[in-house]
């Protein structure tokens, strides 16, 4: 029996201060209050004084209200009965569906040891061109979309949640706005998806410690499942509305800011939830795409600048389109050889064509004169952005490889590509038109 504290020293916004012993870190504890009964959460400990953010906030909280340490951190239900279903930041139903109890699992653990993972080698496909065909997906993989605010990302992110190829999905939401949860909800229901779905949600609302619980419920249930033999997918938005509220937090401790304010491990809080990326020996996988919006379109913001280390590339959305100069997908070799003979090729080669397609829209748009190639080029960018980067495009990988060679032969005649003799002979379409 946890012993119970009357003497809160301090209210501090959301944080009370009290004297405690045999407290740990992020220990959970029950404050009573004349309004009932809420959770706090340890955030700070110097010697025996306790600091706790409230998960429901302060207010109504009295000097003399009563706290009870439970001896435990954040623990989440986990079982097969939370597929379908809607948490909030706390673990706690908002689907008005039944409250689950049984297999209690903690929360923010370690990462897996390297030991025990296996070398990326699986792609996961999505359907959409510009993530298959130029910067592929890899199971266990962790990647951010880099964006910024009104660019379409959780209209990405949904997409992403319809046509990944995986066991399941659980989709974090940090800081969404009412109508963002509302979207993804009917989405992922009128898409058949909820399903294989597990959603926690936090919204611009609720409690900042409960944003703060989002990404460690998500990925602590991910891990379970893979553990089970499911590959997972685990979406997360939006981690700079995560990075916020950990900054907003430590200036209510009164902790010494680094850049633009933001706590100094800010990284290593990055990085103890992007590691949890895993391709587990024997069982499933769990891989990570995450929302990272940056202010002002600003990639040395400290979010993204910090992000950048610890994954493996990024898509960049910009113009409502995953850009393929600012997206990169570090694995994309471990997969490409194991897809099809002309995977790589049709990479290269349409990138290559469409960087000279921006080269010689620059040139149009300064008033030079265009010549033949110049006139092929921009044919090419048109039917470029139009079949490829339009995120409405929903095709296989191998009819996109089949639609990269239409594009490219509705263009140029087959030596003006670039690409190999024996991959022309075999896959040029017959008909041009």
């Amino acid at each position: 029996m946890q012993k119970v504290y009357n003497k809160i020293l301090s209210i501090t916004g959301n944080v009370i201060t009290v004297k405690a012993q045999n407290v740990a870190y992020e220990d959970l504890a029950e404050i009573t209050t004349s309004r009932g009964k809420s959770l706090a959460q340890v955030i700070k400990l110097e010697n025996d004084l306790v600091s706790l953010q409230v998960f429901s906030g302060s207010q109504g909280i009295a000097t003399n209200d009563e706290i009870r340490f439970l001896g435990n951190p954040m623990r989440v239900t986990f079982s097969e009965n939370m597929l379908g279903r809607i948490f909030n930041g706390s673990g706690v139903p908002r689907d008005k569906g039944a409250h689950l109890t049984e297999n209690l699992i903690e929360v923010a653990g370690p990462a897996v040891n390297p030991a025990k993972r296996i070398i990326p080698k699986n792609m996961i496909r999505t359907n959409i061109p510009m993530i298959d065909v130029f910067n592929s997906l890899v199971v266990s993989q962790k990647l951010p979309i880099f964006s910024v605010s009104g660019e379409p990302y959780n209209q990405l992110l949904a997409r992403i949640a319809l046509q990944a190829e995986v066991d399941m999905i659980i989709l974090g939401g940090i800081g969404l706005k009412y109508d963002e949860y509302m979207y993804f909800k009917k989405e992922l229901e009128e898409g058949g998806a909820l399903s294989r779905s597990i959603i926690f949600m936090h919204t611009a609302s609720d409690p900042i410690v409960e944003g703060l619980m989002v990404p460690d419920l998500s990925l602590a249930v991910a891990e379970k499942f893979a553990l089970k033999g499911k590959n997972v997918l685990v979406l997360l938005t939006d981690m700079t509305n995560y990075a916020d509220a950990l900054k907003e937090i430590a200036i209510t401790m009164e902790m010494v800011p680094s850049n633009r304010g933001y706590p100094g491990d800010l990284y290593s809080q990055l990085a103890a939830r992007y590691e949890k990326a895993v391709d587990f020996e024997g069982a499933g996988s769990v891989t990570i795409l995450a929302v990272t919006t940056m202010p002002g379109d600003d990639v040395t913001h400290p979010v993204p600048d910090n992000t950048g280390y610890i994954t493996e590339g990024q898509f960049y959305l910009k113009n409502g389109r995953i850009e393929p100069f600012g997206s990169l997908s570090r694995l994309k070799q471990q997969v490409n050889d194991k897809t099809r003979e002309d995977h790589r090729a049709i990479m290269d080669g349409m990138i290559q064509l469409y960087a000279q397609y921006r080269e010689t829209e620059e040139k149009r748009a300064m008033g030079f004169r265009m010549n033949e190639w110049d006139n092929k080029l921009l044919k090419y960018g048109v039917n470029f952005e139009a079949g490829m980067m339009d995120l409405s495009v929903n095709i296989s990988l191998e009819d996109a490889l089949d639609l990269g060679w239409k594009i490219m032969s509705q263009c140029f005649a087959p030596e003006e590509t670039g690409m190999k003799s024996e991959l022309i002979k075999k896959f040029w379409p017959k008909d041009n038109n």
